[in-house]
């Protein structure tokens, strides 16, 4: 048997920063959703683990055995009896990622991946871990990983790692931009001055069930890290000045640490247009038109 299963790009619709901690993290709130958009990955049984990475992004994966997807593999399979290898009792798999996502780009795509391996290895592999157990374990791979293995709209707290399912949110048109710049965290985290702090903004009690509720509920709050990573790659402020730009474009606004930044649309004509415009002012730009927070996103599908 194959699985197949997409690993969406993760999106941070606010980001507020709160103090740092006694461990130098700082806290965080967030509300994060997923697109249609995200790197593609398929799993066969196996006696061995491999990774074999393929796409315009492969080259910028980690390789070996750091990679997150080789590393949250280990973390789900058992531990085998003293004096046999891993895959031995078929725990194995082959592995191949399709990286379309750019990577340190604000999109949670390493933490996509591993949590996709996840999801997928205990379907492949049978292990009936509940959800509550990919999460423990998915805390222990990075911050960003518990959210990506829910992989539908969420509120995240902590350094990242605790996350709980909100109530629905609307699928909405969207535009993925980046300059072609990867911008790593804590850099950002270090130009930081200003900061909203957390509990500024009220968890949504109710769905919410149109763009422009959404948009008003999203009023009040900003991405805390836009400020300085726009320090650091001064592209970005380029990036959001083109979809501002663009009509139809209801709220442009940096992901995570960037440097991607999304736009939401009202209509998907509007997305659409959009970006092959950017694409074509800005050939070296990633540009894709996505929606965002649509339903079943994630999801292992099997091929026998």
């Amino acid at each position: 048997m194959k699985l197949r299963i997409v690993a969406p790009a993760k999106i941070n619709l606010f980001l507020h920063v709160g103090d740092k901690r006694p461990d130098n993290y700082h806290a965080l709130e967030s509300l994060v959703v997923f697109a249609e958009a995200g790197d593609r990955m398929e799993f066969a049984a196996a006696g061995d683990l491999t990774l074999k990475v393929t796409g315009p992004f492969a080259r910028y994966a980690p390789p070996g055995a750091d990679n997150l997807v080789l590393r949250a593999a280990r973390a789900l399979s058992p531990s085998p009896p003293q004096g046999e290898r891993a895959g031995v009792r078929g725990l194995g798999a082959t592995i191949t990622l399709e990286k379309n996502i750019p990577v340190a780009a604000g999109l949670g795509g390493g933490s996509a991946d591993a949590a996709a391996t996840l999801r997928a290895l205990n379907v492949l592999w049978d292990l009936k871990r509940s959800e509550q157990d990919l999460l423990e374990i998915a805390a222990t791979l990075g911050s960003d990983v518990p959210a990506c293995v829910l992989s539908r709209p969420c509120w995240m707290t902590g350094r990242g790692e605790h996350v709980h399912e909100v109530p629905s949110l609307p699928s909405v048109p969207a535009v993925l931009v980046n300059p072609g710049i990867a911008v790593p965290t804590a850099p950002v985290f270090a130009a930081l001055n200003a900061r909203t702090g957390i509990g500024a903004l009220p968890q949504p009690q109710s769905a919410i069930t149109t763009l422009w509720d959404l948009v008003s509920y999203l009023a009040d709050s900003t991405n805390d890290l836009e400020a300085p990573a726009g320090l650091i790659a001064p592209a970005i402020d380029e990036v959001l000045a083109a979809l501002d730009h663009e009509p139809a474009c209801v709220l442009a606004q940096m992901s995570g640490s960037g440097a991607t930044c999304f736009a939401l649309f009202d209509g998907e004509e509007f997305a659409a247009g959009a970006a092959d415009r950017i694409a074509q002012d800005h050939p070296d730009w990633w540009v894709k038109a996505t929606r965002l927070a649509a339903p079943d996103i994630g999801r292992p599908r099997s091929e026998i």
